[in-house]
């Protein structure tokens, strides 16, 4: 028999650091575009590096505690839904291994202090962090997401916001001193807060197409289950499409302060992602488990994509721009090539482990 996890480890699932860290990455990209803005012209202020690792740093413990904590309590609300999808039976709370008062009172506390975090820097970055926590604890979990197959969508609302709050971080001096926390002096985090939520959807929906059935099982209205495979596609292609009109909006901003050359980066990568949405067939034929393979590949890809886009954002206001052309179309080649070797080193990994387990 396996010995039962510490306490941290136990900890560290009822947060799903995995999950939280492709949010935080988000958040840190926000923080390094806009001290390259600064740095570059397009935006005003003075940014030191030491400024800028300060805010890295407030964002990383502030935002992954913040949005652990409410991982956790979401782990306590599903305890009675849990056990039944193989994709959470093994979670903390179904496996006995903590009991849900106190993965709740964790909960509570590492959110409501990762949020406290914030205040270090400014208070517009706690709110947007606590607003989070509650709309995803209250409005998804609790209301949303065993009433309606919309609820992937509208609770993609909590998952958008890092962004947000990496932006007000790096820009505490430059940010309006008013007390409207929807003004933060800029277009640009308010495309980086819509960019998430229309991956959200087309991103989460193709797992759900892969277990389809699963979440029927245990009383979750999930697109695929209530609509079907053909409308859940129909409605993915739509996000697919806002996506790539997305990145071209910010050009028609000039005080937005980015280069045309986004849009480029920006479409090529989304086309990318987009014909992993279209090539899935609901007519295709299942693997042995009875799942959708073409889904599954998307749902990799998709993750892939998000953390594309917001490194090549950053990429594109570092880069020299009288360059630009030059290093934006360079960029363009290298990613499909970087994911090909990281899919070949995956599935030779798999392959040993296959091996050795034989």
């Amino acid at each position: 028999m396996s010995e039962k996890p510490g306490i941290f480890t136990i900890y560290c699932q009822l947060m799903k650091l995995r999950v939280v860290i492709l949010l935080q990455i988000t958040a840190i990209c926000a923080i390094l575009a806009h001290d390259l803005m600064v740095r570059n012209g397009s935006l005003e202020g003075d940014r030191t590096w030491y400024e800028t690792l300060y805010a890295c740093v407030i964002t990383l413990a502030g935002g992954t505690l913040a949005a652990g904590g409410s991982n956790a309590i979401n782990m306590v609300y599903d305890r009675d839904i849990d056990p039944g999808m193989s994709r959470t039976r093994s979670r903390p709370i179904p496996s006995g291994l903590i009991t849900p008062k106190h993965a709740m009172f964790f909960g509570i506390i590492t959110a409501i202090t990762g949020s406290a975090i914030f205040l270090t820097l400014h208070w517009k970055a706690a709110f947007w962090a606590l607003f989070s926590v509650i709309y995803y604890v209250i409005i998804y979990t609790i209301w949303l997401k065993r009433r309606t197959s919309q609820n992937i969508v509208i609770g993609g609302v909590a998952g958008s916001t890092p962004p947000l709050i990496g932006w007000i971080c790096a820009s505490v001096v430059s940010i309006p001193n008013d007390l409207n926390p929807f003004n933060l002096g800029s277009p640009v985090p308010w495309m980086l807060f819509l960019l998430i939520f229309c991956w959200t959807p087309p991103h989460f929906w193709a797992l759900a197409l892969y277990r389809s059935g699963e979440y029927a099982k245990v009383g979750i209205p999930m697109m695929p289950d209530v609509k079907g495979a053909h409308r859940t596609l129909f409605e993915s292609k739509i996000y697919c499409i806002l996506l790539l009109l997305l990145g071209s909006v910010p050009c028609f901003w000039p005080q937005a302060g980015l280069p045309l050359a986004w849009a480029f980066v920006a479409g090529g990568l989304t086309l990318w992602y987009s014909i992993s949405v279209f090539k899935i067939d609901p007519n295709e034929e299942l693997d042995s488990d009875g799942r959708m393979p073409m889904a599954f590949a998307s749902f990799m890809r998709s993750l892939g994509y998000l953390a594309w886009m917001f490194l090549t954002f950053v990429y594109v206001v570092a880069v020299p721009q009288n360059q630009i052309w030059w290093w934006s179309a360079a960029l363009l080649l290298i990613i499909p090539v970087t994911n090909r070797l990281m899919l070949s080193w995956k599935a030779s990994m798999k392959n040993k482990r296959v091996l050795n387990a034989e």
